[in-house]
């Protein structure tokens, strides 16, 4: 088994792809032919790092998780309209095309959800959690310890600490824009509980795409555009 140091390529290089991708090609490439991009790269880099990945699956039924995860993807969707809105410009913003849209939707609702989940309560998550299991027990090489001593893949299903919860809602937080901290705070959190709740990343990972998917539908059916 490979421990954290080793494991950290694998869960963190699909999400690192796409955030360069956007950010460094994003003046440079059509909206389409970024997210195509994105979206081949990333698919490549899960497929080749999925031999390392830990089960999405817990001790639960899948179906329940499945049908939790939507159910509390309709909460995220609610949690990040209403703390978005207050922070956005409210002008109308034009819309994307249709080309733009589809892709962006296929990323946010299919791939988004499996690498950010992966890497933030697959990796992070459990990575903190090993980090304040050694702090606790007087490790004064603690985060050492966690990283080429443990591996996360060893984590039980819904094992949690606070620093754990802290850590990794702090880290999905900071990948989002400034306005967007108060919901990503209260997103973060809610995956946090589906994690300690369900024990699995199942519902976390569906969740997600939940949220992602009621948020684009929300902006196509109410025009604001301003808040995708």
């Amino acid at each position: 088994m490979l421990v954290n140091r080793q494991l950290l390529l694998p869960y963190a290089a699909p999400y690192l792809a796409y955030v360069a991708i956007a950010s460094l090609l994003g003046d440079l490439l059509a909206p389409e032919v970024n997210y195509a991009l994105r979206i081949v790269v990333v698919v490549l880099l899960l497929a080749w790092a999925r031999r390392w990945y830990c089960a999405l699956g817990g001790p639960g039924a899948p179906a329940i998780s499945i049908a939790v995860g939507l159910a509390a993807g309709l909460v995220g969707a609610v949690l990040w309209i209403g703390l978005l809105t207050p922070f956005v410009d409210q002008r109308p913003t034009a819309p994307w095309s249709t080309g733009s849209f589809v892709l962006r939707l296929a990323a946010a609702g299919l791939l988004v959800p499996v690498f950010e989940e992966l890497l933030m309560r697959g990796f992070i998550f459990r990575l903190a959690l090993q980090w304040d299991q050694a702090r606790r027990q007087g490790d004064r090489q603690a985060l050492q310890t966690a990283l080429d001593e443990r591996s996360v893949n060893e984590v039980r299903p819904g094992e949690w600490s606070w620093p754990a919860i802290a850590i990794s809602t702090a880290v999905f937080t900071g990948g989002h824009n400034l306005q967007e901290w108060p919901a990503a705070i209260a997103f973060g959190l809610l995956m946090s509980f589906l994690w300690i709740c369900r024990k699995d990343l199942l519902s976390c990972i569906v969740a997600h795409a939940v949220t992602n998917v009621s948020l684009a539908g929300y902006v196509v059916l109410t025009g604001s555009w301003h808040l995708w």
